[in-house]
């Protein structure tokens, strides 16, 4: 059975030891850990800072489901700077960043970080942005592979890749044993494609999902889980029955303003279809 855990990012009012306290107070068994302000920007960490999270992890026995290093307001925004900026020094901050939050996830333990689908064209063509975008990925390729951590794109509404033939197609230069898929259940959703038939045709890539809902317009904007149209149950049915073992990460960034109340319904929704699941099986 796979296991449930919030991200950080929608605890940003938070510190990040406090949202290891909360979260483990309220049942999850995992947190997705931001790495960016104010949580976890590698460049800002000490060694002992790096211990207390360990630490911390430990006394609430709340295990790391994956290193966020999609956002970077540290130095920019959430998609900015990108793997496929025009300017080669901003492309090279994405490379730096990555590699250092390559290096943060082998020091926590962490056998995946996540990232941005190349980022915004900005009026690139696609075919350009794809060449920058696997430069860029093979400049991190080494440091992955050497200290065990997979590297997961994941295809976002708007960005370089957006559907699974994108991601697929692009996927055949890169090597498996690095890189994989970040599977965000809403953006397959978004585009158009059906998240429960792409869990089969993906589950052999895929390493870490994120979860939310989806309104009916397809817009990209995460909901609560039940609150939108996507059929949720069929979704979370479908991982399971894949045989995926690993982490099932609430994305609810928008509800900042209120993220101890969301993350608890949230986890009220998902205990209520483990639940339901268990007596039907």
């Amino acid at each position: 059975m796979f296991r449930f855990a919030f991200s950080s990012n929608g605890f940003r009012k938070y510190s990040l030891a406090d949202s290891i306290a909360i979260l483990a107070d309220l049942g999850y068994e995992g947190i997705e850990i931001m790495a960016d302000v104010p949580h976890a920007y590698p460049p800002h960490l000490t060694r002992g800072e790096i211990r207390e999270i360990r630490q911390a992890l430990d006394r609430h026995r709340l295990q790391i489901s994956n290193i966020n290093a999609f956002m970077l307001h540290a130095v920019g925004d959430t998609w900015h700077p990108s793997w496929i900026e025009r300017d080669p020094l901003l492309r090279a901050k994405r490379v730096d960043h990555t590699l250092n939050c390559i290096d943060l996830a082998a020091k926590l333990g962490v056998r995946t970080i996540s990232t941005e689908p190349g980022g915004p064209l900005d009026g690139m063509e696609f075919e350009e942005g794809s060449r920058i975008f696997l430069e860029g990925l093979l400049a991190v390729q080494e440091r992955a592979r050497e200290k065990g951590v997979k590297v997961l794109i994941e295809p976002e509404p708007g960005l370089l890749i957006e559907n699974s033939k994108q991601f697929c197609t692009f996927f055949e230069k890169l090597d498996p044993e690095v890189f994989g898929l970040n599977f965000d259940v809403g953006h397959f959703y978004c585009v158009g494609e059906d998240p429960s038939d792409l869990v089969w045709e993906l589950k052999d890539i895929t390493h870490h999902f994120h979860l939310e809902d989806i309104a009916s317009s397809r817009v990209h904007h995460h909901l609560m889980l039940g609150e939108g149209t996507m059929d949720l149950e069929a979704v979370l049915n479908t991982i399971h029955d894949s045989g995926y073992k690993g982490f099932v990460t609430v994305e609810l960034y928008p509800y900042e303003d209120r993220p101890i109340e969301t993350a608890k319904k949230a986890l009220a929704y998902l205990q209520e279809w483990s639940h339901s699941h268990k007596n039907v099986a």
